[in-house]
């Protein structure tokens, strides 16, 4: 018979992350660079913007409404380039060069029909009757993930793989290795007994480089200066470590695959830990419950675990496009429930409001907050400050327990 994750005795679980520079993430931050320049005009700017690179070409195309004003659509593209590192020709993509093509639309009416108000103002402020008159941007089910691998209530490779890609970022940008070039990725495998991480079982680095370097002195700088700097030391037992396993990596970025946005959505997730409802976040604006819902869902999961409900927590939520309430909420807890499925339920409908109205006003989601999210995941970041990764229902809910 073959045990689960939470019975077995070794059971090995796999998350990868990607750098700033992969093709998927310069479109993905292009994306939400694109949603946030909307936002300051506009807090109730309607996005939906995709983009696409490959060789010396960006294209941006999607729906955009705005009650006013302009954005440097080509401009911002080009200065998301180059903070990310796209600033060497011999790269075969760089800002200066690159072509930029722009393709945007007006909302759907169709669309704009179902979701909005009547109520159109500048401000970010809800009304009682906005926040019950806006209906979800979509259909589809969502889902939020915590547990208590680590402080950031994360699975323990998500976490590692997003602290690897970002220090490969950070020896690049900052010149201690300077033969770096911007894309890159990790992979963490831990091994998990009942549930709980043991050690990590493998580390694999790989990153874009110079063409003169050799792969010996490759390997070495980012095993001692990247992976052995960020996982713990206590869990480097027996750990094996592989860096550029195809031996050379020179050509990268958009030059060697084209990117897309949303491509990434288990690194911007929960590494495959949890299941995920299939949408993608970046470029999309808070009305779309793909991303609003999705952080919303884990701003309630966090809480949970957060209060000691529970040692994992995964919540799924799901709506019809045009529809305030909520047509299903979902709690599963593993088995690691302290109270009852029913009391955890009547936890979230108590504490939680999981209209889309309702949480854009909780959230506070309609500001220019997106472009920080678009590398490194959006969940458990302890560098930047995002609203549903707050804590701030954990009083409530341990109150509610007590009564």
């Amino acid at each position: 018979m073959t045990l689960n994750f939470m019975e077995s005795e070794s059971y090995l679980f796999t998350s990868e992350s990607v750098t700033e520079g992969h093709p998927d993430k310069i479109c993905d931050q292009i994306s939400d660079g694109v949603l946030d320049a909307m936002l300051k005009l506009d807090p109730r700017a309607r996005v939906a913007c995709e983009v696409s690179c490959t060789t010396g070409l960006v294209i941006v195309m999607g729906e955009i409404s705005i009650s006013e004003g302009y954005v440097d659509i080509p401009g911002l593209v080009r200065n998301t380039l180059k903070n990310i590192g796209y600033t060497d020709p011999s790269y075969g993509f760089d800002y200066q060069s690159c072509g930029v093509m722009v393709a945007i639309d007006e909302q759907s009416s169709d669309i704009s029909a179902g979701v909005s108000n009547a109520l159109e103002t500048r401000s970010s402020a809800m009304s009682e009757d906005e926040v019950e008159s806006l209906g979800a941007g979509d259909q589809g089910m969502m889902v939020g993930y915590a547990c208590d691998e680590t402080p950031e209530l994360m699975p323990l490779p998500m976490a590692l793989s997003h602290q690897l890609t970002k220090k490969l970022s950070e020896v690049r940008k900052s010149g201690e290795l300077k033969y770096l070039r911007p894309d890159g990725k990790s992979q963490v495998t831990v091994e998990y007994s009942k549930g709980i991480p043991k050690r990590v079982h493998t580390v694999l680095l790989s990153n874009q480089h110079d063409p003169d370097v050799e792969n010996a002195i490759i390997e070495k700088d980012l095993i001692e200066k990247v992976a052995k700097d960020i996982i713990p030391h206590d869990l480097l037992i027996d750990t094996r470590f592989i860096v550029n396993p195809s031996g050379r990596f020179v050509i990268g970025g958009p030059v060697g695959d084209t990117g897309l946005t949303g491509r990434k959505i288990l690194v911007d997730t929960y590494g495959g830990m949890a299941r995920h409802g299939g949408g993608a976040f970046s470029g999309k604006d808070p009305t779309k419950v793909d991303r609003s819902a999705a952080y919303a869902a884990r701003w309630v999961a966090k809480n949970l675990v957060a209060a000691g409900v529970a040692s994992r927590a995964e919540v799924q939520v799901s709506y019809a496009i045009g529809v305030s309430a909520p047509i299903s909420v979902s709690v599963e807890t593993f088995g690691t429930n302290k109270i009852s499925n029913q009391g955890i339920d009547q936890i979230v409908e108590t504490h939680f409001d999981l209209r889309p109205g309702a949480i854009i006003r909780d959230l506070d989601l309609r500001r220019p907050i997106y472009y920080q999210t678009a590398s490194y995941g959006h969940f458990g970041r302890t560098d930047v400050e995002l609203p549903w990764e707050q804590t701030n229902k954990v009083e409530d809910i341990k109150k509610s327990l007590n009564t």
